[in-house]
């Protein structure tokens, strides 16, 4: 029986995909933007199953986040491979809501895909999206897009190279612009590739929304110059915004064992009846390819069309085990899933060793901050699903907040949080932000201080967020309407941001008093 890749094999934010194989093994290093441990590495033998093995950037030595904006931090990492070491590219991209992006290309490498990791070391701040190049002529070269913040200028001002020197770590000679891109612009993402005597060129156009597509050009010379395919692009959905999959673009090639050649790429699954509507972020999926005749690549099943399924490779199968729904806070380190803002996990803030079988969290900054928050999340995955937590705290005032939070960011996020009122004394109810602006559902909050534990749950039914509270954990009651799901999105508002929504547990203490809260569980499940 033939093998389906059901697509996306990355749900939830898992965006810019960087496929390679080594040997008879397949990794992928996807984005993470503000979330630390920075760069997750994702592990297949058959393309079909796929899970997380590590988060590569886990030390304040090895990136400071702190204060980034929104969106900004870790851009698209590129994996590669070569004589034995791993080589890892990223952006920590420190500034982007003006003319001007600062931006810090670093590369470390690791003799095994685990770690441990090199200290990062800079190259270059011309542009994002680096990757770097192993020529089969024995020399490497640093690839990035550049941008041009100059009035009367293109930004995206095309894809430029330069040799990087293994020996002294830096990069050395003369800056090639190779490629300007087509006229659909927004060239970036450069991948470049040797086969059949041609070097390919397979970059991004079109921006990360709904014009994103993949477009391939070759040349017999490294340096250029570059034809485009003249039946451009490869890949996109911008023709049809009625398809499942939007944004499809930022394409990562590999070839298998068999000589089968795939493509990773990102898409997302806006909520239907929206083009734009994508809470789930940009996510991860793969498409079988086949070359032309003439040495152009295509979509092995026809047309621009990502498949939402598509044939497997034929090599054994491979599975892994699941991760349980209910994570019970008995180990002594926080598992794959959990991801704070900015910052790494330390004692000071979290701790699952102060009350074995509790997370613990000491209130610090607002939900606001970009600095020191108090957060723990994972990605949401799926369109119907809820998350539960069981949490012990004793407020004292309304500077001291904790609970459960859906977050895309500190502009927009629903908190189903336990405080402290002047007129209930304890308190609980939702405070939400949409668009950088704050509110309350007082109408709904409820005195709760006659209850020893809260029990918290939100469930996502489509565009709908619920969220409930409970003294005992089987009667429930609800703390709010429904509300919009969908304006945790990548474009709610106008904005432009780049990470999905994640759910998860914090506490704030704005008396700067680090009070703590006691998290007994938390739970995600798909319903």
């Amino acid at each position: 029986m033939t093998q389906k890749i059901v697509n996306p094999v990355l749900a939830g934010f898992h965006p810019d995909p960087s496929f390679i194989r080594v040997g008879d093994d397949y990794y992928i290093a996807t984005s993470t933007f503000e979330w630390f441990p920075g760069v997750e590495i994702h592990h297949s033998k058959d393309l079909v199953h796929w899970h997380s093995i590590s988060r590569v950037l886990t030390e304040a030595s090895q990136v400071d986040l702190r204060g980034n904006v929104s969106s900004g931090s870790i851009w698209a990492p590129a994996l590669s491979y070569d004589q034995g070491v791993f080589y890892l590219l990223f952006t920590d991209v420190k500034s982007r809501k003006s003319v001007y992006k600062d931006l810090h290309n670093y590369l470390i490498t690791a003799t095994d895909i685990m770690g441990p990791w090199s200290e990062p070391v800079r190259l270059n701040g011309s542009g994002f999206d680096p990757f770097l190049f192993h020529d089969l002529e024995g020399t490497k070269w640093l690839l990035n897009m550049r941008w041009d913040f100059r009035k009367n200028h293109n930004n995206f001002s095309g894809i430029i190279m330069q040799q990087y020197d293994p020996e002294t770590g830096k990069l050395t000679g003369p800056i090639h612009e190779i490629y300007k891109g087509t006229p659909i612009g927004v060239t970036e993402g450069p991948q470049l590739y040797q086969k059949d005597g041609y070097y390919y060129l397979l970059t991004a156009e079109g921006g990360t929304g709904i014009n994103h597509m993949v477009t391939l050009a070759r040349s017999r010379s490294l340096t250029g110059p570059y034809e485009t395919d003249p039946d451009f692009p490869i890949m996109t959905t911008a023709h049809d915004l009625t398809y499942p999959f939007q944004q499809a673009g930022h394409g990562s090639l590999v070839e298998t064992q068999n000589g089968d050649w795939y493509m990773a790429h990102l898409c997302t699954r806006p909520i239907p009846g929206t083009a734009t509507m994508n809470p789930l972020g940009r996510e991860t999926a793969i498409q079988r390819c086949e070359w032309t005749e003439d040495g152009w690549l295509r979509l092995a099943h026809g047309g621009k069309l990502p498949a939402l399924e598509t044939v497997a490779p034929e090599l054994p199968i491979f599975t892994f085990e699941e991760l349980p729904n209910r994570d019970e806070f008995d180990g002594e380190v926080l598992g794959l899933p959990y991801q704070s803002l900015r910052v790494p996990f330390d004692e000071s803030w979290v701790s699952l060793k102060e009350r074995p079988g509790f997370l613990r969290l000491r209130g610090r900054e607002s939900l606001a901050s970009l600095h020191d928050q108090s957060l723990i999340a994972r990605p949401i995955q799926h369109f119907e699903c809820l998350a539960t937590t069981c949490l012990e705290f004793e407020p004292d005032s309304f500077l001291q907040m904790a609970g459960l939070v859906l977050y895309y960011d500190d502009s927009d996020y629903y908190y189903l949080r336990v405080t402290a009122d002047e007129i209930r004394g304890t308190s609980l109810g939702v405070v939400l932000c949409r668009g950088g602006k704050y509110d309350e559902i007082s109408s709904m909050q409820l005195s709760v201080k006659d209850w020893d534990r809260y029990y918290l749950k939100a469930e996502i039914h489509g565009r709908d967020l619920l969220f409930y509270a409970s003294s005992d954990g089987v009667n429930w009651t609800a703390v709010c309407t429904p509300l919009d799901f969908g304006t945790l999105s990548d474009e709610y508002g106008g904005k432009l941001g780049f990470t999905g929504s994640y759910v998860g547990v914090c506490a704030q203490d704005l008396d700067q008093q680090a009070k703590p809260a006691y998290f007994d569980y938390f739970e995600y499940k798909a319903l």
